[in-house]
Order: structure tokens, then C-alpha cells, then sequence
């Protein structure tokens, strides 16, 4: 999956990352530039520095990314028209065929309150997206209701990088296609992409896995989103990624008073973090949600800490 990557970095760096030793290569999470300071690589053991040769170092003898680095990278990312991609600079990421998220920060336009775009880009944070299939064998009969033959509302929670979005992939797959050895049948399925990440789309077709009976919702606000598939395309699941304001939760409201089935996440350590948001407060006081799957990186990305239902009692 990183191979897909490579074409987006800049040329100095583009070969760097290239030379790093397989092993590491395969395991990397993220790559971060930031102007006048070393090219840090984040993978699954931890972070480090690399030069110009793709050696781990350290940060004295790093490559220095410099500013043309960062811009030669925009240009690439923006395929030289800003302006085609204006709406995801004002968001401060930008997603590439594959699903991988390029985040970025610099200096901030503001117009009436919302930030317009984001210029004078100094850092650019490569966030590779990996799929991971069978990973929702683990959790889904515990989100499954076998006597109504339905699936229950359930929330993933996690902080990030803890693989909310590749388990809720693999759950959306599993959901699609039906899974034989338990007798539970494929389902219609929307799924609204925000971000573009779960069905990692490239002109609206997905590039992912997600199933032969999914239907795609790519680059669109998930509160319009939902509102939409249920109008128009009779979902019996619907699944979405990082929700949390006021208008997502709305929009939850109606699709499940509606009958259909809501699969979600939402960041936070654990419940107790997550009340403490208003929007997901109110949500949560109403007991929209049937299942909490808690993930963690205590035994690896996507350790599944514990499944609860409403009242608090552990599923298993």
C-alpha cells in the first residue's frame, strides 16, 4: 500500500523513503515534513529519523526538509490547481487515491469565522491507510442481533492511530457480503467518506474493499450524507467515520428512528472521555448506540480492549 504513495512525496524525499530498508518500510505509519527540521518516519515500533539514503539516523545527521521540499509536495498533492481542491485545504487535509490522508498546517485564512484555506504551508503529516482484512472476524457476532436479524447501533472508540477506520473498513466488508459460517446474510450498506479513507475512492470509485453490496457516499459531510442515503438508497446499515458535532448527531437521530442500522466511530479513551463532549453527550444519553467496541494500542494497533452495550455490561 505505500508503493501507492511514493509518486505524492517530493523527488528528494520520494527516494529516501524509497531506500528505507523493507521491513521498515512496510510498517510505517505516517511521514511527516516540517521546514527546517529532520524527516521523522513514524511506524509501528515507534519514530525515527532517516537521511538522505533512507538510513535511520540521528536527528543531527537527518535530512532537513526544506522549503522547496514542502512545496514541490503541494504542488503534487494539488496537481498545480489549489483551487480543485479548495474545500479540503480549508479542512487542513487533503486524501489520495489509496485513502492515505495528507494533513498539513501553516498559516490560516480566515473569512467570517471559518478558516477558507491554509497557505504558507510549513508541515505536511503522510498518513498511510492500510487494509486489514478479517480484522472485524473478532467483534462482529457481538454486534449482531441474532434473533431480530439486525446489526446494532455500534460506536468504535478509540484515540487515534489506533485503527478505528481499518476495523470499521473490514466491518462494512463483512456486513456487505454476508458471513456464511454464522448464517447472517449480506446487507445493504451506505457508507458516507468523508474523508475519503474508508473506501479509499479515486474519482468516486472505491479502491478498498468494502463489500458487493455497498454503496459509496465519496467526500461528502457525513450529517448531508446520511440524510441523503436514507432518502434515496434504502441502506439497512449505514456506516460512518468520526462523528461528534451537532449536526452529525442529528442526523444519527433520524437514520436510526428511521430503522436503519448505524455503524460509527468517534475518538476518545474510553466513554468517560467521550461524555464529555456535548454533542456526544447528548447522543449517548439517549441510547442510540447498543455496542461500544474500545480499541487501544496496548497489544498492537487495533487491540480490542472491551465491548459493552448501553448499560455498561461487558459483551462477549
Amino acid at each position: 500500500m505505500i508503493k501507492n504513495l511514493f509518486s505524492y512525496l517530493p523527488p528528494d524525499i520520494r527516494s529516501a523513503v524509497q531506500n528505507i530498508n523493507e521491513n521498515y518500510r512496510e510498517k510505517i505509519i505516517e511521514i511527516r515534513l516540517r521546514v527546517n527540521q529532520p524527516l521523522q518516519i513514524i511506524g509501528l515500533d515507534g519514530d525515527y529519523f532517516i537521511d538522505s539514503h533512507g538510513q535511520k539516523t540521528s536527528k543531527r545527521n537527518a535530512y532537513i526538509v526544506n522549503r522547496e521540499d514542502v512545496k514541490k509536495a503541494v504542488t503534487i498533492l494539488t496537481d498545480n490547481s489549489v483551487y480543485a481542491v479548495e474545500r479540503q485545504l480549508a479542512e487542513g487535509f487533503i486524501t489520495i487515491p489509496g485513502g492515505h490522508r495528507i494533513g498539513f498546517t501553516g498559516q490560516a485564512v480566515v473569512e467570517s469565522g471559518e478558516i477558507r484555506l491554509i497557505k504558507n504551508i510549513n508541515c505536511l503529516n503522510y498518513r498511510i491507510t492500510r487494509e486489514m482484512i478479517g480484522v472485524g472476524n473478532k467483534v462482529i457476532k457481538q454486534i449482531y442481533d441474532f434473533k431480530n436479524r439486525v446489526y446494532y447501533n455500534t460506536m468504535i472508540v478509540s484515540p487515534p492511530l489506533c485503527g478505528k477506520t481499518t476495523l470499521l473498513r473490514d466491518i462494512v466488508r463483512l456486513i456487505s457480503n454476508g458471513i456464511k459460517k454464522y448464517g447472517i446474510p449480506g446487507k445493504k450498506v451506505g457508507v458516507v467518506d468523508e474523508r475519503s479513507e474508508i473506501g479509499g475512492a479515486y474519482n468516486g470509485i472505491p479502491g478498498n474493499r468494502i463489500g458487493s453490496r455497498t454503496d459509496l457516499l465519496d467526500n461528502c459531510p457525513k450529517a448531508k450524507g446520511i440524510s441523503l442515503l436514507v432518502r434515496s438508497m434504502s441502506p439497512e446499515v449505514i456506516a460512518v467515520d468520526e462523528i461528534g458535532n451537532e449536526e452529525d448527531v442529528i442526523a444519527i437521530q433520524e437514520a436510526t428512528n428511521s430503522g436503519v442500522s448505524l455503524i460509527a466511530t468517534a475518538h476518545g479513551e474510553n466513554l468517560t472521555t467521550l461524555k464529555m463532549r456535548p454533542a456526544m453527550a447528548r447522543l449517548m444519553s439517549k441510547n442510540f448506540f447498543d455496542r461500544f467496541i474500545i480499541l487501544s494500542r496496548k497489544r498492537g494497533i487495533g487491540t480490542v480492549e472491551k465491548i459493552i452495550d448501553s448499560t455498561g455490561k461487558e459483551v462477549v
